[in-house]
């Protein structure tokens, strides 16, 4: 008991700093939450296309999937997300979750969104998941060099079309699953701006 007492008294901060420490942790906390709220954080859980549009520059492949064969069977994660097991699911969809909102956040995400490696063989791996009971490709998806051949270098639109970029759709008409800001807020910015 007296080790655990000792551990604890060494997380404390001196008596001098003690309401410092206290406001500083009350606001990093608060901002913390706030950062959470406004990036819908929890959204990210679920399994809802909506999600994807948090952010705007998804637009494009939300509208172009909205209208795709695949909309009416599978969401982004069936598609882009690792199913095999609920542990690599989640670790996938937080370290690349993390990565596109340090992305956006910082404003570096390139004008023509392109799929990275990892991303393309979970969705490679999805894509023979779902319709390995329809045809045998194995003979045609080996290249010359005995490599294996991603599916959309023959079904290359499916199922976002042609999109390349932001201007490839650009009058799209993409509806927020939320509002960010809170009513009041909306009422305060609606007075101050006129």
């Amino acid at each position: 008991m007296k080790y655990v007492d000792k551990i604890i008294s060494y997380t404390k901060p001196p008596k001098a700093w003690k309401v410092s420490v206290i406001i500083i942790s009350g606001v990093m906390t608060g901002l913390i939450l706030w950062v959470l709220y406004v990036g819908n954080a929890v959204s990210y859980l679920s399994d809802k296309p909506e999600t994807c549009i948090n952010c705007h520059v998804m637009n494009p492949q939300y509208a172009t999937w909205r209208v795709s064969s695949h909309a009416n069977v599978a969401t982004c994660n069936d598609c882009h997300v690792p199913q095999d097991n609920i542990f690599r699911k989640y670790m996938f969809k937080a370290s690349d979750g993390l990565r596109h909102s340090t992305m956006f956040t910082f404003r570096l995400e390139p004008q023509t969104i392109r799929i990275k490696s990892m991303g393309a063989d979970v969705v490679q791996e999805n894509c023979k998941r779902c319709h390995e009971h329809l045809i045998d490709h194995s003979s045609l998806m080996k290249t010359e060099n005995d490599e294996e051949r991603k599916c959309w270098s023959c079904h290359m639109e499916t199922p976002h079309g042609s999109v390349r970029s932001l201007s490839s759709t650009p009058n799209v008409n993409v509806e927020k699953p939320f509002e960010l800001l809170p009513e009041w807020m909306q009422k305060y910015n609606i007075k101050n701006s006129k």
